[in-house]
């Protein structure tokens, strides 16, 4: 017996007046609609499908087939849900989802193979060892075995009775190639040859020690040598003192000093030798950079030694303070790649025609602590157009006579502008004449810049004594310009 279905709730007036038929209104709403147009009936099937689909033998419907198997078939007794079902998760929808195990297949055991060639799981073929006869086994083993003792009495037997090579060979004569070097004119190996035997090495011996220098023979019929003040300042005034110059023979003779000039670091020597052979020089001022040059001379000691390189710089300022000697110099040097070691001070640097174009004087070197620096690329020779006038001067008169400013400057900078600050002015000097005071920076010598007491050094060198030049100078953040008039160095 179904249970009986309340009845509604009246409506309240509010859905009434909203969702009620009208008063006017009996019936429903679509009561005077016309009814629909009744369904076609399908026509019967065709003869033909009638006897092709009839039920056989009297039957009346659908059937079990013949031979077939009885269809289970659901009965009130066997209901949809069974008592597990609650526990079913294909049939409880609030079952919770969870990953079983991987799908089992089974695995058919694998075929026994006869040996002793089987195929592994890969198809590949193996050897299967235990397969293998004992008679097969023993076979290989005597096989090695005899192979092994053939092969050492065969090796002992050879040892033994063959003649080892002789250890002397009488007559042996190794092959000779003809000479392929091609020395052309203007060549290293043709320069060293021509300039070689006009340089000459340096030997100082005093009472308790040495030195070693180079020089460069300028005139062939006065025996003058010239080379370094520093090289040979230790021995000029010094009784007992001996200066010898070895020439590119292995000849020596004894030198004398003509004279000196520690503010160029140039110094003249004079032998009592025939048939020298002199240098020819050339000139500084048609070097560029990157021209090719030649230093000749005997570093460390080492006489005949040639190095070469290019010009890397020209003009360079260099300030040269020999020690153990007098010189106090500041040259305009020409700069070169060429090593350069000691020994080769006063040694000649050659351009590629062969002429003296400067003398070796000093190298840039980071050695210290007391150390003796060597070559590190940076050398720096006296242009040879000074060499020629102070080798003259001191060759007529023994002296070279400088020009003077008159002030002792050092280099200073304010990041903007370089200069040279004036430390001390002499007194009765041009430049105190001129009015140029302690403190005074120098910026410029008749219109060219100077950014360093090295150059304010070199551009009054360049000038002769009592020549008048004008400076330029700073003082109190002003600039102002003074003639000055060159003095005696």
């Amino acid at each position: 017996m179904q249970p009986s279905t309340p009845p509604a709730p009246a409506p309240e007036p509010e859905q009434q007046a909203a969702f009620g038929r009208p008063a006017a209104v009996d019936g429903s709403f679509g009561g005077d609609r016309p009814a629909p147009a009744p369904r076609p009936v399908p026509a019967p099937p065709p003869e033909a499908v009638l006897r092709a689909f009839a039920p056989r033998d009297g039957a009346t419907g659908l059937g079990e087939p013949p031979g077939g198997r009885p269809v289970q078939r659901r009965t009130a007794a066997a209901p949809f849900w069974k008592p597990d079902a609650a526990s079913d998760p294909w049939r409880d929808p609030h079952a919770p989802a969870a990953l079983g195990a991987p799908a089992q297949y089974p695995q058919e055991p694998p075929q026994p193979q006869a040996g002793p060639v089987v195929l592994d799981p890969k198809g590949r073929r193996k050897l299967r060892v235990r397969d293998l006869s004992v008679r097969l086994t023993v076979l290989a083993l005597l096989s090695l075995l005899l192979v092994g003792m053939v092969g050492g009495t065969t090796a002992w037997y050879l040892g033994r009775t063959a003649d080892e090579a002789p250890l002397l060979a009488e007559g042996t004569q190794l092959s000779e190639v003809s000479p392929g070097t091609s020395r052309e004119p203007g060549s290293i190996a043709d320069i060293a040859d021509r300039v070689m035997p006009a340089v000459v090495s340096i030997e100082v011996q005093l009472a308790s020690a040495g030195a070693t220098g180079s020089g460069v023979v300028v005139d062939a019929a006065g025996g003058y040598i010239v080379t370094n003040n520093h090289v040979i300042s230790g021995a000029a005034d010094v009784p007992g003192a001996e200066i010898r110059a070895v020439f590119s023979d292995g000849s020596g003779s004894a030198a004398r000093i003509v004279g000196r000039d520690p503010a160029s670091d140039l110094a003249v020597l004079k032998v009592e030798k025939p048939g020298l052979v002199a240098a020819s020089l050339g000139t500084a001022g048609d070097l560029v950079v990157g021209d090719p040059v030649v230093a000749i001379g005997s570093p460390l000691g080492l006489a005949g030694t040639v190095t070469s390189g290019i010009v890397s710089a020209l003009d360079r300022p260099v300030r040269l303070s020999g020690e153990g000697s007098d010189t106090n110099a500041v040259i305009s040097a020409v700069q070169t790649d060429a090593p350069i070691n000691p020994g080769n001070s006063g040694g000649a640097l050659v351009d590629a025609s062969g002429a003296v174009i400067g003398i070796n004087t000093a190298i840039a070197s980071v050695a210290g602590n007391g150390t003796t620096g060597g070559s590190i690329g940076l050398g720096f020779a006296i242009p040879v157009d000074t060499v020629r006038d102070i080798a003259e001067e001191l060759i007529s008169t023994g002296t070279a006579v400088h020009a003077s400013l008159g002030v002792n400057a050092r280099t200073v900078t304010d990041g903007t502008r370089d200069g040279a600050l004036v430390l001390n002015v002499e007194p009765g000097s041009g430049a105190a004449e001129a009015g140029v005071q302690e403190q005074d920076v120098v910026i410029a010598v008749d219109g060219e810049p100077i950014v360093s007491s090295e150059e304010l050094a070199v551009e009054v060198d360049a000038r002769e004594p009592g020549e008048t030049v004008t400076l330029e100078l700073v003082r109190g953040g002003s600039s102002r310009e003074v003639d000055v008039t060159l003095g005696v160095a």
